[in-house]
């Protein structure tokens, strides 16, 4: 029996990409990379997140741009990943209702958002 306190199938699938995205920035967010590493880590990010329950697509593209910027005149050939080296899609199927949801740079931060909730 459902109650209008149950979540609809677009709320829970909204709640689905929160984690998806919380998994993907906490567990990736200090990882060494640099350009010759960052496709290969990209490729793990997006696997690693596919494994969840509701996922059905994850695009991770790490800003080589960026992070060469960041490197130029370091002393290492590598730094920590942070949100302003990524931007990501993660889309989210929960009973039907499909959920897209971005994370890219916004004033400086790393800003996570729904785009669009189909059903």
């Amino acid at each position: 029996m459902s109650s209008d306190d149950d979540p609809t199938a677009a709320e829970a699938a909204c709640f689905e990409a929160g984690i998806k995205f919380g998994t993907l920035y906490h567990q990736f967010a200090g990882t060494p990379v640099s350009p010759a590493s960052a496709p290969s880590l990209a490729q793990a990010m997006e696997e690693a997140i596919e494994n969840q329950p509701h996922c059905r697509a994850v695009t991770v593209d790490v800003r080589t741009d960026e992070l060469e910027a960041a490197l130029e005149g370091a002393a290492a050939d590598y730094t920590e990943l942070t949100g302003r080296f990524l931007e990501v899609e993660i889309v989210v199927d929960y009973e039907g209702c499909a959920v897209v949801t971005r994370m890219e740079m916004e004033d400086g931060y790393p800003l996570m958002r729904v785009e669009s909730v189909r059903n």
